[in-house]
């Protein structure tokens, strides 16, 4: 695998553990909803998540990972459509699709 390409790996790995280190114990859906601050800095590992997955799709594209396209699809909506982000499927993707990427990212970098 190129360099580069387990770079951007990498950078997914931390940005999925930054979102869990940032939730801690606090895996709760109105916590987060009351905290601006989480919110956002959550929207920002998904933003970087959805922006090394599109440069590795550039790089190769026979790199599977589940949903590459909805993963760029979301991070251009988190940062074009900031005003239309919804808390709900965000909290949705942080409980279904976070803990199987981190799952498929980890089994790339082995």
């Amino acid at each position: 695998m190129q360099r580069e390409i387990l770079k951007y790996l990498h950078d997914i790995r931390e940005s999925i553990d930054s979102i869990y280190e940032y939730l801690g114990d606090k895996s709760d859906f109105n916590y987060y909803l009351g905290n601006k601050l989480l919110r956002r800095g959550i929207e920002r590992e998904l933003e970087i998540i959805g922006e090394a997955t599109n440069r590795i799709t550039k790089i190769d594209s026979e790199i599977e990972i589940s949903d590459s396209r909805r993963i760029v699809d979301l991070r251009n909506w988190v940062i074009h459509g900031y005003d239309k982000v919804d808390d709900v499927i965000i909290w949705g993707i942080i409980s279904r699709d976070i803990p199987k990427l981190r799952e498929q990212i980890q089994k790339l970098i082995e």
